[in-house]
C-alpha cells in the first residue's frame, strides 16, 4: 500500500504567502478609489428636443442639487451635484443619463466649461482630485491632483475654470486639465468673490485700512492684473459681484453698478432692491440685468437701455443656435419668451406659483428652471 508523503516546507511557504497576498490585495482593493467609484455612461445625445412647450405648463420633474452649477445644461443635459458625485439628466424627463460618484470622498464643487463637467474632490482635509466628465455621455476626459481649501468653489467660462477661496484663485483649463495661473490677493486684503467671464476674471477684495472694497479685472489667459479701481459704498450696504461678460457688474446696496472691460470706468447705473440679489448675464451682445422685478437689456458700448421687461430672473443662454436668439425669461405669471435684440413677446408659458431668482433655459417642449439649490422641468 503506497503510504502518502507530505508536501515540501517550499510548498506550504509558497501556499502561505499567495493566500497573504490574496488577502492584501482584497484589503488594498476595499479601500482604493476604483472600489469606492460608482459610474455610469450613457451615449451622446442626439441633439436639442424638438417642439415647443404649451400654453400651459406646470412641473414635470424636480431634481435637487448641492452644488448646482452656474451653467446647469450642457449638451442637451441638465447637470446637477450631490454629496458624493455628479448626475446628468434627460431635460425632458428628469431620469438620469449618467452618473459619477466617489463613496470615499465628498464633492467640493461642481461647473461646467466648454462640454466638460469638472468636479472636485474631498479626500482628506483639503478638495485634493478633480476629474473631467463630458457632459453628454459621462465619459472621463482627464483626472489629476489639486490642492484647494476645503472651502472653495468652482466656476467658469468658455476655456477657463475657476477655483476660489478668500486666499487666491487657480485658473485651471477644462479640456487639457492644465494650471493655468493662480493669484494671490495683495498683502492685508482677502478676496470676497471672483467672477470669470469673457471680458476677464473680475475680483471683489477688501483690504485693511480701506473703508471700500476694490474690484479688480484679471487677464483669463495669463492672470495679469488689467486694472483696479475703489467702489465708493453707502455705509452699511451689501456688495455684490455679479458677472463679468460684456460689462463688469456689481450690486451695492440699492444700485447696480455696470463698468467697462477696458478701464474699470463707470459706465451706467441701474436701480435695485438691497434686499433682493441682482443677477446679470450677457447674450448675443446684450448685457441682460435683473433687478427689483425688471429685465433690462444694455447695449455694451454705451450703456443704453435697449428695452426692459418684467422678471423674476435671468434667461439663459439659448440652445438652439438657428436663427435669432429667443430669450426664455421667468416672471411672476410664467416664461415669456422674448427676441434678445428688441425685447418683443413672441410666447407666454402660463406656471402659477413660479420660484424666484432662476433662471430659464427652453429646450424644445421643456423648460429648465436652474435654481440655487435644485433644478426644475416644466412641461
Amino acid at each position: 500500500m503506497a503510504v502518502a508523503s507530505r508536501p515540501p516546507l517550499r510548498v506550504w511557504v509558497w501556499t502561505a504567502a499567495t493566500l497573504a497576498l490574496a488577502v492584501v490585495a482584497a484589503l488594498l482593493w476595499r479601500g482604493s478609489d476604483a472600489a469606492a467609484t460608482d459610474s455610469t455612461t450613457a451615449p451622446p445625445p442626439t441633439g436639442v428636443p424638438t417642439g415647443t412647450p404649451a400654453g400651459t405648463v406646470s412641473a414635470a420633474w424636480s431634481a435637487p442639487g448641492d452644488p448646482v452649477p452656474g451653467d446647469v445644461v450642457a449638451a442637451s443635459r441638465v447637470l446637477v451635484g450631490s454629496a458624493n458625485g455628479v448626475r446628468a439628466l434627460d431635460p425632458l424627463t428628469g431620469e438620469e443619463a449618467w452618473h459619477y460618484t466617489r463613496a470615499n470622498a465628498r464633492l467640493c464643487g461642481l461647473t461646467v466649461s466648454d462640454g466638460v463637467a469638472v468636479a472636485v474632490f474631498r479626500t482628506e482635509d483639503r478638495c485634493d482630485e478633480a476629474i473631467g466628465l463630458d457632459a453628454g455621455t459621462g465619459v472621463r476626459s482627464w483626472t489629476r491632483n489639486v490642492n484647494f481649501r476645503p472651502d472653495a468653489t468652482l466656476s467658469s467660462t468658455g476655456g477657463t475654470v475657476l477655483a476660489h477661496s478668500p486666499t487666491g484663485l487657480v485658473a485651471l483649463d477644462p479640456v487639457g486639465n492644465n494650471t493655468r495661473w493662480r493669484h494671490a490677493p495683495p498683502s492685508g486684503c482677502e478676496l470676497l468673490a471672483s467672477a470669470p467671464g469673457d471680458t476677464g476674471v473680475a475680483l471683489l477684495q477688501q483690504c485693511a485700512g480701506s473703508p471700500d472694497p476694490q474690484l479688480r479685472l484679471l487677464d483669463s489667459p495669463d492672470g495679469g492684473e488689467l486694472w483696479t479701481r475703489e467702489l465708493p459704498v453707502p455705509d452699511g450696504a451689501e456688495v455684490r459681484l455679479l458677472d463679468a461678460d460684456l460689462l463688469v457688474g456689481v450690486q451695492a446696496g440699492d444700485e447696480v453698478q455696470l463698468v467697462t472691460a477696458a478701464d474699470g470706468t463707470l459706465l451706467t447705473t441701474l436701480p435695485a432692491d438691497a434686499g433682493r440679489p441682482a443677477q446679470q448675464t450677457a447674450v448675443g451682445g446684450t448685457v441682460l440685468v435683473t433687478a427689483d422685478g425688471t429685465l433690462t437689456a444694455l447695449d455694451p458700448a454705451t450703456g443704453q437701455r435697449r428695452w426692459t421687461a418684467p422678471a423674476t430672473g435671468l434667461p439663459g443662454e439659448p440652445v438652439d443656435g438657428n436663427g435669432p436668439p429667443a430669450l426664455t425669461v421667468p416672471t411672476d405669471a410664467g416664461f415669456v419668451q422674448r427676441d434678445a435684440g428688441s425685447g418683443d413677446e413672441l410666447a407666454t408659458w402660463s406656471v402659477p406659483g413660479l420660484p424666484e431668482g432662476g433662471t430659464a433655459t427652453a429646450l424644445g417642449p421643456a423648460v429648465v428652471l436652474r435654481l440655487a439649490d435644485r433644478v426644475t422641468g416644466y412641461r
